[in-house]
């Protein structure tokens, strides 16, 4: 299946149904009266977060989605019946932007969340509704109320308790293979990955979740190698475990390129939790490990971890450093906290 994070649609909710204009003609009823009825609701255009999706690329077929207008009124007092809604149904972690591209109108980041974005027009009263003492044959009806309609962007953001950022070819793929049972495309050459993968990862009685995104690049803010557009997908992360491949001479140097370029993206990416790791030290010599592993540390004024995603060496210890991070950011979303965006849950049974 084709990955797709982003994609730009147009919604419309339905017209209201016009109302009717109508008179009694039963036999041997002298003063029949008028009875026409009411047009019914336009349909709603409502957005939920499904299991089992983890594309947007169905909104690449098809970007236009309109909800049905209400039918209108009918005689003997009958109402006209409401149009059938719209459900775009997304992935877990999808937001809802305006056209303008930054303005958040929803973020679903819980499984069956359900939030309705445009409502139906109303209907239009028949003339059954303007009957009064002094006006009893009216002849008046009104059109449905028109329905809302508006240009929205989804874009995709990857549920994952913990992200794996460096540059090309740190072997980020190799230790997401090595750890869960994802299958990402390996190879001797950069960009080998190019879109995120996720896994999960289950060590004894602990189980959360990784994602791969494609290597950064010097400039990646700038549109640099495949740019830093893929660096949403660990906006959600806990923690991030930075990889920095041990078989390059300057390995502080390939650290600060990453940290300059999570900066340039986004402040708050760059402050999240890191754990840094020196990979493919089965290539190196004791000597040049202790080297380099002090040079990182010196940069990242850190502890950092000496391990090998194709052998194995050290990935147990980076997985629970990074489950022990994983596990404080879950205990700290227990805590009650107010809402980021000032969109309330719909509840479809309150239809």
């Amino acid at each position: 299946m084709k990955f797709l994070d982003e994609a730009k649609i147009f919604i419309k909710s339905g017209d209201g149904g016009a109302g009717c204009v109508a008179f009694r003609r039963e036999k041997f009823i002298e003063f029949g009266g008028p009875n026409g009825g009411d047009g019914g609701r336009g349909g709603d255009v409502w957005v939920e977060a499904m299991d089992g999706l983890n594309t947007l690329i169905d909104y690449r077929y098809q970007q236009h989605f309109k909800a049905r207008r209400g039918d209108h009124g009918k005689g003997q007092d009958r109402s006209g019946a409401k149009g059938d809604d719209v459900t775009l149904r997304v992935p877990v972690g999808t937001q809802i932007l305006d056209e303008d591209k930054e303005t958040v109108l929803a973020d679903l980041t819980r499984e069956g969340q359900r939030l309705k974005l445009l409502a139906g027009g109303d209907g239009g009263f028949g003339n059954a509704h303007y009957k009064t003492s002094t006006n009893q044959a009216p002849r008046r009806a009104m059109p449905g109320w028109p329905g809302e309609e508006r240009w929205v962007w989804l874009r995709l953001k990857l549920i994952a308790d913990a992200g794996l950022v460096g540059l090309p070819n740190a072997g980020k793929s190799t230790f997401l293979a090595a750890t869960t049972r994802a299958k990402p495309k390996i190879a001797d050459y950069p960009f080998t990955t190019l879109h995120p993968n996720l896994g999960v990862v289950r060590a004894d009685d602990r189980e959360f979740v990784i994602a791969d995104i494609p290597g950064l690049i010097e400039g990646a803010h700038e549109g640099q190698g495949l740019g830093d557009r893929f660096l949403g997908h660990v906006e959600r992360c806990a923690v991030l475990l930075h990889l920095v491949d041990g078989t390059v001479d300057a390995v502080a140097d390939a650290y600060r390129t990453i940290r300059t370029e999570l900066a340039a993206y986004d402040e708050a990416l760059a402050a999240k939790p890191e754990i840094v790791g020196l990979n493919k030290i089965d290539a190196l010599t004791d000597e040049e490990v202790a080297e380099r592993k002090a040079a990182l540390e010196e940069a990242s004024g850190a502890p950092v971890l000496a391990l090998s995603g194709a052998t194995g060496l050290g990935v147990r210890e980076a997985l629970f450093a990074l489950w022990d991070r994983v596990k404080e950011a879950r205990v700290a979303a227990e805590e009650p906290s107010p809402d980021p965006y000032s969109v309330s849950v719909a509840d479809p049974e309150a239809e």
